[in-house]
């Protein structure tokens, strides 16, 4: 069993009497995840937490991510992310399962499967350079099923820009919002929503930056409530939470009008 919705199929058809209990029971008993000598595959993951195991790539060898994607397609995982993924390493794992890699956040999805976006969560950057870690947020939270728009380069020094798009991130559930240098966007982002802001320091900015310190430290002293901070360009990291909160069930009649 690979997801919640199977692992339900499952306990419907002993509940109604379509399968017996031992049935059900060798099912579930597969082993929940494969040594493969390097790598421990955790094929439960999606049980657990509703989406498959992210492969990390950095550091990880071609050869090492190609054995673990073949064990994962084995159990018939898709949509399977893998982060920070060399464009080296990318088209040499495209020549031997089925990828869509992203160059700019250096981001790979194998086993692409159509998901129908649901919800909606808002991708919000400072400025342009900000992009990479904006793409890696919205892609991952797009592969876990959510329907994300993207507000770019609508930093605080031009605040009319950001003002022309209130629509798009009041009828959010969550606004991932990413910023280098001083990071006052989620501040800002923070005081003209009612839904949770996570906040993506990045390390784009001059020398007293300190490769996103600075903006770290602004994002933790956020005056705005309802605003929490992911690490420095960590665009997966804010991606997967928004994806959570925006699938949680009790969604306020206004935003469901919304979407």
């Amino acid at each position: 069993m690979d997801n919640k919705q199977e692992v339900l199929t499952l306990l419907r058809q002993v509940q109604a009497g379509a399968m017996e209990p031992e049935e059900a029971l060798l099912a579930l008993k597969q082993a929940p995840f494969e040594d493969l000598g390097y790598a421990k595959v955790d094929f439960h993951r999606s049980v657990r937490q509703g989406a498959a195991e992210v492969i990390y790539g950095q550091s990880k060898t071609p050869q090492q991510i190609k054995g673990i994607l073949s064990a994962m397609g084995e159990r018939g995982c898709r949509n399977v992310l893998i982060t920070r993924l060399a464009p080296q390493a990318a088209e040499e794992i495209a020549g031997a399962f089925p990828l869509d890699y992203h160059a700019q956040p250096k981001l790979g999805i194998a086993f692409p499967a159509p998901r129908q976006g649901v919800g909606h969560v808002a991708v919000v950057s400072g400025g342009t350079s900000d992009l990479p870690v904006c793409e890696e947020a919205a892609l991952t939270a797009e592969a876990l099923g959510s329907r994300v728009t993207r507000l770019y380069d609508v930093g605080v020094a031009g605040i009319h820009r950001l003002l022309g798009s209130l629509e798009h991130i009041m009828s959010a559930r969550c606004v991932i919002a990413v910023a280098g240098m001083e990071g006052a966007l989620a501040s800002v982002v923070g005081g003209l929503v009612d839904c949770p802001v996570i906040a993506v320091p990045t390390s784009v900015g001059y020398g007293a930056n300190f490769g996103g310190l600075s903006a770290l430290l602004s994002m933790l002293n956020s005056c705005s409530s309802g605003v929490s901070v992911v690490n420095i360009d960590n665009g997966f990291g804010a991606g997967f939470l928004a994806n959570r909160i925006n699938q949680m069930e009790g969604i306020s009649p206004e935003k469901e009008d919304t979407l």
